[in-house]
């Protein structure tokens, strides 16, 4: 029922869209209470005035719209329709009311009665959508249909160049599009119009009068037992037989059921090509007029049957629920792929946005090393010119020591040259003292003093060799510091951060030097003064011994550790610690 419903549907939506004068989607109640009469009177509905008044009442304000129309229309006249109504004279209401305002005023080769049947084909083969189209597809199979029944041949190649040039907006053809384009004979060129006339007479029965096959057979009367020549009309459940082909006087029918069957006769009485139809109560003999008509009409008489056991619909019924299932099918393929493409998309332009962002932050990464390495290599610059100012201040530095090492050594020379002296004067001391002695033995306690002052000046003479011995050994250390700075100098150019570390632990062993110089000046100026005081008692004396002048009062060698004065406990303990840090390193 819902099938029926639905094939009702379109043709009242044609006529309804007829009524629409102005395009709005509206129509006036007056002509919706004339077309809700005409459908109750051809679809055999009771009609019910109290409800149509009562849905159309004259308070309402304004045209009904299509929706509005719908709850009517269901509840009292599509919800109440049996399948009893003639569907050719429901359809040609619909058609009356709406091919004089859209048929095309273009002259065409097809009459008014085959632009009607290719309306109703229109309705049957058209989606169930609104506005009702026709799809591509559908308009191939019709075309292909009328080609065929022409007796020509199918030209894809032309149907395809149509498709190519039809228009990307629409999805399919009108009603009264596709009336055009059959009319035109766009595809039926070289078919007089009688020829296309019977073409979609053809089509039209089989499509939507279910004829499944048609033609002029003799059978045999169950009365009389006479040959009589009949029009034979085969439909899905159904034989009619006629006495032409215009369908005017029928003469009878040979209901089809499941338990029905069809059987081929052998030549018989004078009759060919005979075949038996068995039904329930009869049995109908009919003589074809050769062996193919006999064994197509056998063929098509069995494929009936054996669709009624079945339970399954006329193959052209079948063949478009199909299309429509493979349409829906590709179309939900199609709304998927569309889907996927979408979310493949969504996610394109996701990635793109994280690829711009991860771009971004490589452009601020890249922006940040830039300028870090910019700093980098101002503070290297900066390194360098203050690892360059240090490197001159240490070459400054050595300089100064090697003048002061050169200063010291003169110093030093000089001091052993007066040792010298003071030894020869000690000699010569010696010798006048032994002549001395013999000439003064009563003066006792003279020679006693005198004695006693020799045994403090030999001890002198050792502590003076011992500060020889310590000078020599200073000299030659200062050698060895000389080579060592050497070496430190091409290391701290190599590692500045050790050169600075031991600057400031060479600071700190300055102050200590200068705190042992302190004590060596004192040591040295007691030791002057001892020797000065040493000297006076034997000038006093003898009168023989001349003072020996400390050393030059210039300014003491000042070396990176302070101003110099060593032992050699000092230098060795230096040469350890030197050692030490050498083999940390």
């Amino acid at each position: 029922m819902g099938g029926l419903k639905d094939e009702l549907l379109k043709a009242i939506w044609h006529a309804f869209t007829a009524l629409d004068l102005d395009h709005s989607g509206k129509v006036s109640k007056s002509q919706l209470k004339v077309l809700s009469h005409n459908l109750c009177t051809v679809l055999k509905v009771p009609h019910d005035p109290v409800a149509l008044e009562e849905h159309f009442r004259d308070d309402d304000e304004g045209p009904v719209s299509n929706q509005g129309y719908m709850p009517y229309l269901n509840k009292f006249i599509l919800e109440k329709v049996q399948d009893n109504f003639d569907k050719i004279e429901f359809n040609r209401m619909c058609w009356t009311l709406c091919f004089k305002k859209n048929l095309t005023k273009s002259p065409l080769i097809i009459m008014e009665e085959d632009s009607f049947k290719v309306w109703v084909i229109f309705n049957f083969l058209s989606e169930d959508k609104y506005p009702l189209i026709i799809v591509p597809e559908e308009i191939e199979y019709l075309l292909k249909k009328l080609t065929e029944a022409m007796g020509g041949g199918w030209q894809q190649e032309q149907f395809e160049h149509y498709k190519v040039n039809f228009d990307d907006g629409k999805d399919g053809l009108s009603v009264w599009e596709l009336i055009e384009l059959i009319g035109t004979g766009q595809f039926s060129k070289g078919m007089d119009r009688q020829t296309v006339s019977m073409a979609i007479n053809e089509v039209f029965n089989e499509l939507i009068l279910d004829v499944l096959k048609q033609g002029y057979m003799m059978k045999k009367g169950h009365k009389r037992k006479n040959w009589t020549e009949r029009w034979f009309v085969l439909k899905p459940n159904i034989i009619s037989y006629y006495v032409s082909e215009d369908l005017k006087d029928k003469k009878g029918d040979i209901p089809l059921d499941e338990n029905c069957c069809v059987e081929s006769l052998p030549d018989k009485d004078g009759k060919k090509c005979l075949f038996l139809i068995k039904c329930f109560d009869k049995t109908f003999e009919i003589s074809a007029s050769d062996k193919k008509k006999k064994q197509e009409w056998i063929q098509a008489i069995h494929s009936t049957i054996h669709l009624l056991k079945l339970g399954r619909p006329p193959p052209h019924k079948e063949a478009r629920q199909r299309r429509k299932e493979l349409r829906k099918k590709l179309l939900a393929e199609q709304e998927e792929l569309e889907r996927q493409m979408k979310e493949l998309q969504a996610a394109n332009e996701n990635k793109q946005r994280e690829l711009e962002t991860v771009r971004k932050k490589l452009e601020e990464a890249a922006s940040r090393a830039a300028e870090e390495e910019k700093k980098r290599l101002q503070t290297q610059v900066e390194l360098q010119a203050r690892f360059s100012t240090e490197l001159e201040r240490e070459k400054l530095i050595r300089q100064q020591m090697e003048e002061q090492v050169a200063q010291k050594s003169s110093e030093l020379e000089q001091y052993l040259q007066r040792v010298q002296e003071l030894e020869d004067m000690y000699l010569k001391l010696q010798e006048a003292l032994e002549d001395e002695r013999q000439a003064r033995q009563d003066e006792e306690t003279v020679r006693k003093l005198q004695a006693r002052l020799l045994e403090e000046e030999s001890s002198k003479r050792a502590e003076l060799e011992k500060w020889h011995l310590e000078q020599q050994q200073a000299i030659q250390t200062t050698e060895a510091e000389k080579q060592e700075l050497e070496n430190q100098r091409v290391m701290k150019e190599q590692a500045l951060q050790e050169a600075m570390a031991q600057l400031e632990q060479l600071e700190l062993e300055r102050e200590q030097a200068l705190e042992q110089y302190e004590g060596v000046k004192k040591k040295l100026e007691m030791a002057t003064s001892k020797t000065k005081s040493w000297k006076d008692k034997v000038a006093q004396h003898e009168g023989l011994i001349r003072l020996i002048e400390p050393g030059s009062k210039n300014p003491h060698l000042i070396t990176h550790w302070g101003p110099a004065a060593f032992t050699q406990a000092e230098l060795e303990e230096r040469e350890r610690s030197w050692k030490g840090k050498k083999g940390t390193e």
